[in-house]
């Protein structure tokens, strides 16, 4: 049986994009974001209001995990991002995240995010609840 490795949650508003971009093409998430448009990551970084990440507690701390939310830290927070490295999952580092997040902002401020299909029983499980009157325009790039 193996022992799960310590994991270490900080805010890292300096994250650099290399490695913002390398966890979202190990979390499956490349596939949907700008990972190959390193300024368009540094913009992504700069304009978030909070970022955590999670940091295997082990020499270089590799990371393994980010939740990138735009927040006015009063009312409201946009989870933007959650992504774990695949060699990460199942270790409880996405919920980890949202924990520190949550913590991070207090208790007045509301947190909601879109989720791709494939994630929604997550949410489900960790008990955030559905919008139904949510809309968005949509990306065009």
């Amino acid at each position: 049986m193996s022992e799960k490795p310590e994991i270490l949650y900080a805010c890292e508003p300096d994250l650099e994009a290399v490695e913002f971009g390398r966890v979202l093409r190990e979390s499956g998430l490349g596939a949907i974001r700008p990972i190959d448009d390193e300024a368009r990551l540094r913009r992504m970084i700069a304009g978030a209001g909070l970022i955590v990440t999670a940091r295997r507690n082990v020499e270089g701390r590799p990371l393994v995990g980010v939740a990138r939310s735009v927040t006015d830290f009063s009312w409201c927070a946009y989870l933007s991002d959650l992504a774990v490295s695949s060699k990460a999952q199942g270790l409880g580092i996405g919920q980890g995240l949202i924990d520190e997040t949550r913590r991070q902002l207090g208790p007045d401020v509301g947190l909601m995010l879109a989720s791709v299909p494939e994630a929604v029983g997550f949410y489900e499980r960790i008990g955030m609840g559905r919008i139904d009157d949510a809309f968005w325009f949509r990306r065009e790039r």
